[in-house]
């Protein structure tokens, strides 16, 4: 059985569609149209009640969770690289730690930074959940910024699939206006991230979700 993801262009399954393309076996995609409230019917509910994406359906059953599909694609394919394996349990933490620092800690300050609007039901909320989601952003990217200063991968000398994840971070809050003059070390890394086959192949996969939106008259661009 081949893996299927359900997933949406712009969101975080641009990742998983990253490591799928460098594990490099047949997998399927199904597009859930966010404007057609195709994340809320009972059909998608029944495979991520939490209604979201990535959900990854596999012969092990469905996984769901970036941080989940990852480790598990990571485990299930060994040799594709996309995390390291140590058989230490504190190697094991340590991998873990950097994974979740990027989806616990700056995933969620992401949503509001792009989406501030969503956060809350008042609209004039929305410029102070962006400038305390804008401050959180400057704490959590600070380290990360002297890190790639000194090394190419957040690893590094390898690249793996957080530097994937980590892309998609600054691709969403640097085309909401984060300012890239602050991050350079940043910004380049994202740009030789986005160089990789697997990157340019998620890519591809987004572009032909999104003409099939505009098909359907589904589309919406949020701010990248």
């Amino acid at each position: 059985m081949s893996p299927t993801l359900h997933f949406a262009p712009h969101t975080c399954a641009r990742v998983t569609l990253t490591a799928l393309e460098e594990i490099g076996l047949p997998f399927g995609t199904h597009l859930i149209a966010f404007m057609g409230g195709e994340h809320r019917k009972p059909e998608f509910l029944a495979i991520n009640p939490a209604g979201k994406v990535p959900a990854l359906e596999t012969e092990d059953g469905v996984i769901v969770q970036n941080g989940a599909i990852l480790s598990y694609l990571a485990e299930t394919h060994p040799d594709a690289g996309l995390l390291p394996r140590p058989q230490d349990a504190v190697g094991k933490a340590a991998v873990l730690a950097e994974l979740f620092r990027i989806s616990s800690d700056l995933h969620p300050l992401v949503t509001r930074f792009v989406m501030a609007v969503m956060i809350s039901t008042d609209a004039s909320d929305a410029p102070r959940i962006r400038t305390k989601a804008a401050e959180g952003l400057a704490m959590q990217l600070a380290p990360l910024e002297r890190l790639l200063s000194q090394q190419p991968w957040i690893l590094g000398g390898k690249w793996s699939i957080l530097d994937a994840y980590l892309a998609w971070v600054w691709f969403r809050i640097e085309g909401a206006g984060l300012g890239a003059d602050d991050y350079p070390a940043l910004a380049n890394h994202y740009a030789t991230a986005s160089e990789r086959p697997s990157a340019k192949a998620a890519l591809l996969h987004e572009e032909r979700a999104q003409e099939e939106l505009k098909a359907r008259g589904l589309f919406f661009a949020p701010p990248r």
